[in-house]
């Protein structure tokens, strides 16, 4: 039976929005985008014309669109993550599902309140965790359900965070500071991996988490000698420090360009002069190590889980490349690989006369899609899920998701208490 394709709307029209409302022009018999909410006039209009959206269905904010007459069935929420929970409860509570940009809460108290909201008005949340769809996580999943490697006596993984883009993010951009941004430097990068851990570990709950970390490199103390407080400005070595503005940003004005230009969004074609200026006042502009940053840049986390199982995961900020790792050990064999690289080896214990194991290399590798080719298959999920069809193994209920948001936020509370561990009530 064909159903009508999903009417949905963009709320916070930033690049993650965008890259999920793109399944409504490539698959259009799926999702159709008639309505937008941003405070940014230039981006409202912009995602206006895009999708061919009429001004009475262009909004201001959540709570704007809220108060208005149903007219969609759901909306993709990609605000920024301290206010995901004002703005998806009343968009709940006005009767829409929703697809919600990960993190889903910045707090365990606010967690819990929105997936209290989403089954009291019997609505339908789908959280953005990406990964879970990668062809490379996807097959691990399948190999782990089979039964191949036995019983997960230990899951290891790793986030390597390159240094532009942890200049970008975490030292100058939007997620530089708790205070300001409200996430620690685990939840607004490492919840998907938190999340991985837990979704691979199935049925098999955590029980304690303890956690360490600091910021060691992006501090004053670090800064070269003689170096100024804005790149561009008034700084001498602005040709040579590794995280000078004018070599991250202006040397490769196409990475990350979507954060570190978006000032000059109503410019169609902004020049190189142009974003020179912008940078001598913007926040990706300033001394990498003299920003107002208060985020850590390393962080492991330990997890003792129900059954005895362990796993651990490790965070390290401002490497020469950006990557995630994971190291499974089973019963019966172990799953070792690199996410950034696509390629995973399978090996099984094996006890015959002249062999020791067997092993199996599967290479997954997506090309331009820093979420290994995963995005699309989430938003088609997410339609068959409103659509009360069947989903796929790595559908991201939030019910099913609050494990791993509380596994950080228990974290990032043992790491602030020098490593006591947190106990862990689901």
């Amino acid at each position: 039976m064909n159903q009508k394709p999903l009417k949905t709307i963009i709320v916070g029209g930033g690049h993650r929005s965008l890259t999920y409302a793109q399944l409504a022009e490539l698959e259009s018999d799926k999702m159709e985008i008639v309505g937008v909410a941003d405070p940014d006039f230039h981006r409202r209009r912009s995602i206006a014309k895009r999708f061919g959206i009429p001004d009475d269905r262009c909004f201001e904010s959540a709570q704007e669109l809220a108060k208005a007459p149903k007219f969609a069935d759901a909306v993709i929420n990609g605000t920024m993550d301290h206010i995901h929970v004002e703005t998806t409860v009343p968009l709940l509570e006005a009767g829409y599902d929703v697809l919600l940009e990960k993190p889903f809460a910045v707090n365990e108290e606010e967690a819990r309140k929105l997936v209290k909201t989403a089954k009291d008005n019997g609505r339908k949340v789908m959280i953005c965790f990406v990964l879970r769809y990668a062809p490379f996580y996807r097959k691990i999943k399948d190999i782990i359900l089979s039964g191949e490697i036995g019983q997960i006596i230990s899951i290891q993984t790793n986030e390597y965070v390159s240094y532009h883009h942890m200049s970008t993010s975490h030292v100058r951009g939007k997620w530089n500071n708790s205070e300001k941004c409200h996430s620690s430097m685990l939840l607004a990068k490492c919840c998907h991996d938190l999340d991985i851990m837990m979704w691979l570990m199935g049925e098999t709950k955590p029980s304690f988490i303890s956690s360490f970390g600091n910021n060691m490199q992006f501090v004053g103390k670090n800064a070269p000698e003689n170096s100024g407080t804005r790149c561009l400005v008034d700084c001498p070595l602005v040709d040579e420090c590794l995280y000078s503005a004018k070599r991250i940003y202006i040397d490769h004005p196409d990475r990350w360009s979507f954060y570190v230009w978006d000032a000059l969004e109503s410019i169609e074609n902004p020049t190189i002069e142009d974003k020179i200026n912008l940078l001598k006042t913007s926040p990706y502009g300033i001394c990498a190590y003299k920003s107002d940053n208060n985020v850590v840049d390393h962080q492991t986390v330990n997890v003792l889980f129900d059954n005895g199982a362990t796993g651990t995961h490790t965070m390290v900020g401002g490497t020469s490349y950006g990557t995630r790792t994971i190291f499974i050990t089973g019963t019966k064999g172990i799953i070792e690989g690199d996410f950034e690289k696509g390629t995973f080896t399978l090996s099984k214990i094996d006890p015959r006369p002249g062999h020791e194991h067997e092993d199996t290399v599967f290479d997954l590798k997506i090309d331009n899609d820093t979420h290994g080719g995963g995005d699309l298959d989430l938003v088609r999920d997410f339609v068959a899920y409103c659509r009360n069809e069947e989903t796929s193994v790595s559908c991201t209920d939030i019910h099913d998701s609050l494990s791993g948001h509380l596994a950080v936020f228990l974290a990032d509370r043992s790491r602030e208490n020098n490593g006591i561990p947190e106990k862990v009530i689901l």
